[in-house]
């Protein structure tokens, strides 16, 4: 395997900018997960990556070799997509040993590189099927295997499970992420879906309008955000974002609510709104950090429930705060009507603090 290195990459098409000086670093033997919305430039960076479009300007390394002009075939990379691309007509063997036989290896080679991809991947009772014979998650695996038996320095996935239903994405992560776990394989991985990115990745790499907006482990990424933008796409339910008025009271910062409300902010929090660039700030809260109250307790604010939905095991309530909805998590057994008066309280210790103007995170000295 091997590292992957890109260095200010650039791709535009005239003026409009896909990917926009990108620089990151995957170490060898690393998963990492480009994520973000559809158009963010994920799918065009991992396209740069693998020599399907020409980069614009800016470097790739992979292993100790700058690839910028070299053809996707000479670049020691594995690509698997959404779509599985198999051979209809093929059995699963001679899928797996087609590009082998391309790259003209001997026969007894391709047979012992095929079966071993086979038991890796646990299909070894399959090679004699057609890809029509097969479910989704097992063409997906054969996929995967066709990427393996190739032995590349770098694997490239494209939302490679964006075409299975719920139940067999679930499966598939599990599979993916043993299959990197067993091979300490180096893995590109993109994906739209930010719970795939977080339950497999070692690093992700957050990105939004052609540009990189964070990279750094899931939990960090989760934990501490950098900006709205990816405190808003990393989490389900989303954390919620409200918009406040900083001031102060009695030698107290206090944020004010669109309905005359006001919320006194601890000393670090109070140090974190002193840093905003304007009196208004946002502030950021996760469902697990938002106590539900059915009567105003010290420190809690007023709000109206606006939704409720049961999961199960939890409840969750969606409620109307300023102008926005906040996402709150109670236990079963609480019952809240729609439209009902109830009080929320914010855990001071978790709760995160936005500059309303840049959209950056506040941090305290």
């Amino acid at each position: 395997m091997a590292h992957v290195v890109l260095k200010d990459l650039v791709k535009t098409y005239g003026s409009f900018k896909a990917v926009n000086d990108v620089s990151l670093t995957v170490n060898d033997g690393e998963f990492v997960a480009l994520v973000g919305p559809s158009g963010c430039g994920k799918t065009t960076t991992l396209n740069l990556v693998a020599g399907l479009i020409p980069i614009t300007s800016g470097d790739i390394v992979i292993g100790d070799r700058v690839v910028n002009g070299l053809d996707p075939k000479d670049r020691d990379i594995a690509m698997v997509f959404q779509n599985y691309a198999l051979y209809p007509q093929k059995s699963v063997y001679k899928n797996l040993a087609f590009p082998l036989q391309m790259r003209k290896l001997p026969r007894d080679e391709i047979d012992r590189k095929v079966k071993e991809a086979a038991r890796v991947l646990d299909m070894t009772h399959l090679l004699e099927r057609k890809p029509r014979e097969l479910s989704g998650g097992q063409q997906q695996r054969v996929a995967l295997g066709r990427a393996l038996v190739r032995d590349p320095a770098v694997f490239l996935m494209d939302e490679p499970l964006s075409n299975l239903d719920a139940k067999l994405r679930v499966q598939m992560r599990s599979e993916i992420k043993r299959f990197h776990q067993d091979l300490k394989a180096t893995i590109i991985y993109v994906t739209h879906d930010q719970l795939e990115a977080v339950t497999m990745a070692d690093k992700m790499a957050v990105m939004n309008g052609g540009y990189l907006q964070q990279y750094d482990s899931p939990a960090q990424v989760f934990a501490h955000p950098v900006n709205m933008f990816v405190a808003s796409f990393i989490g389900s339910p989303a954390m919620s974002l409200i918009p406040l008025e900083a001031s102060t009271a009695n030698g107290n910062t206090v944020l004010t609510g669109a309905e005359g409300w006001s919320l006194e902010l601890s000393p670090r929090n109070a140090q974190k709104a002193a840093r905003a660039t304007t009196k208004k700030v946002v502030l950021g809260a996760r469902h697990s950090t938002i106590k539900l109250h059915k009567s105003a307790v010290p420190g809690s604010v007023p709000a109206k429930a606006y939704t409720v939905e049961p999961t199960g095991d939890v409840t969750f309530v969606q409620a109307l705060l300023s102008g926005v909805i906040v996402n709150i998590s109670v236990p079963p057994n609480i019952a809240v009507a729609p439209d009902e008066q109830i009080w929320l309280e914010f855990d001071q210790e978790r709760i995160h603090v936005f500059d309303g103007e840049t959209e950056m995170a506040l941090k305290a000295d």
